[in-house]
């Protein structure tokens, strides 16, 4: 049975090329970008994104796919080489991938569990239960959470930010359809356009500084084209909002014992990060494992004092007959940092990796030099960037962003951040172009869709090309 399947795949690799392979000598391998190993890469590697796109319809994580999609990739890749006797190029490549790939997930890992370190320890049901208690009308939560959205997701993740607001939107206005509706649009924006100028904010803004494209005081240039992109669509979907109050609610929320300190805490990792980026010229991720030990190191005291704090606390009540204190004592929790790292994001990660390695086997095969010489050649810079960022509406903009990256187009400072700027908030010309929209249509139970994303795009183009004008004039000087 072995051999047979065996000799079944060996016949059908033989019926792959259309080169003539020599399996003894050296030659250099020919152009493969018009051959049938390149055209079954291809194909591949769309049939692989679209059911990334249909993720929500499949019940299929994004990552299987891509992965799937990067090994095939690879193994066309490599038999191809070896015929050739050069499977040490391949060996090369696979390892440059690989290394960009293990410099952007620790980074990220250390991200996301200190995310959801302070999710775990209640700093953002802390925030949401303030947002309840205020008593805002309609109007006015959508202002608010639009620009929590907009401040926030430059420290924390756009899509962890966007949920965020989605579920205060949820709770007070989860009846009326038009307000869930327009606030979940605006968060959508808000939040891409906030990721935008921080290196922190987005997965394609951390790629571009750790290339060393951007230096990240350097990314504060796109606030302001970053802030038009999301006021000019909000003034005008604000006229539309309903006038009524929402109904009041009660959220009584305390944040747990050491939760603002980790705050801190993540804060001052950034800012490790950016200083041994900055002074050493070390990747942002040596920065950011060091400050995964800050955590690990108050993790640790959080644990080794627990039992000393309930008794504290509990004498406290006891001693000024506080009822209300001993009913939160839940408050004070035990902390465990490997439990955090656990609850990281593995599809996203993997999904990433998968993208990395498929678009670095493209990039082998030839096809990211063919994109580059017509976009960033042909083509002038500015109309090749505008186009990536419509171009990520519709392809998610991290492989978008790569394959730029991996192009190595010869750019002005200027053109670099602007294409920063359209890969990062040209997603929200439609919901399926970024997580956080992808996200909220599940989150909101069919309120919010494609559908009625799409009735709004024309005026979320009309922020999107309001901020790429305000970037080519208040930077017309990096160009």
């Amino acid at each position: 049975m072995k051999r047979t399947l065996y000799g079944v795949v060996v016949f059908l690799l033989y019926l792959i090329p259309t080169v003539s392979l020599a399996s003894t000598n050296s030659d250099s391998v020919p152009s493969l970008t018009h051959s049938l190993i390149g055209y079954t890469a291809i194909a591949i590697f769309v049939i692989a994104y679209a059911a990334v796109m249909l993720e929500e319809y499949l019940k299929l994580h994004k990552s299987k796919p891509v992965l799937l999609a990067a090994g095939l990739i690879w193994a066309l890749i490599g038999w191809v080489y070896q015929q050739y006797g050069q499977s040490e190029l391949v060996e090369h490549a696979i390892e440059h991938n690989l290394l960009e790939y293990a410099e952007l997930l620790l980074f990220l890992l250390v991200a996301m569990t200190y995310i959801n370190a302070m999710d775990e320890r209640g700093v953002f049901d802390g925030l949401q239960s303030w947002m309840l208690k205020k008593g805002f009308n309609f109007r006015m939560l959508f202002w608010v959470t639009g620009f929590l959205a907009f401040f926030i997701s430059p420290i924390a993740d756009n899509l962890t930010t966007a949920l965020l607001m989605c579920t205060v939107v949820m709770k007070l206005g989860g009846d009326n359809k038009r307000f869930v509706n327009l606030s979940c649009i605006n968060i959508v924006v808000a939040a891409n356009a906030g990721g935008a100028f921080s290196p922190f904010g987005d997965i394609t803004t951390l790629m571009v500084w750790q290339a060393g494209n951007v230096e990240f005081s350097q990314f504060f240039d796109l606030f302001v084209p970053s802030a038009v992109n999301y006021l000019v669509p909000a003034l005008i979907m604000s006229v539309f909002l309903p006038k009524e109050k929402p109904a009041s609610v009660k959220m009584a929320t305390e944040v747990k014992r050491g939760g603002l300190i980790i705050v801190g805490l993540f804060v001052f990792t950034i800012i490790t990060s950016v200083v041994f980026h900055s002074l050493f010229d070390f990747p942002p991720v040596i920065g950011m494992m060091l400050g995964l030990a800050y955590l690990q190191f108050y993790g640790f005291y959080l644990r080794t004092t627990f039992d000393r704090a309930v008794e504290k606390r509990k004498a406290k009540a006891e001693l000024e007959h506080d009822e209300e204190m001993l009913q939160k004592m839940g408050s004070i929790v035990p902390f465990d940092v490997f439990q955090r790292i656990a609850r990281a994001e593995w599809d996203t990660l993997l999904f990433f990796y998968g993208v990395v390695m498929c678009v670095g086997g493209l990039s082998l095969l030839g096809y990211l030099s063919m994109a580059s010489e017509i976009m960033y050649t042909q083509w002038n810079p500015i109309v090749a960037n505008i186009t990536i960022g419509v171009l990520s509406s519709i392809v998610d903009n991290i492989p978008v962003m790569y394959a730029v990256l991996t192009m190595e187009p010869i750019m002005s400072h200027g053109n670099w951040l602007l294409v920063t700027l359209t890969a990062g908030v040209g997603g929200s010309l439609l919901s399926i172009g970024s997580a956080a929209g992808v996200a909220l249509m599940g989150a909101t139970k069919g309120q919010y869709t494609f559908g009625s994303h799409l009735k709004w795009t024309p005026v979320i183009l009309c922020g999107y090309a309001a901020s790429i004008l305000a970037h080519l004039f208040i930077n017309s000087s990096l160009f």
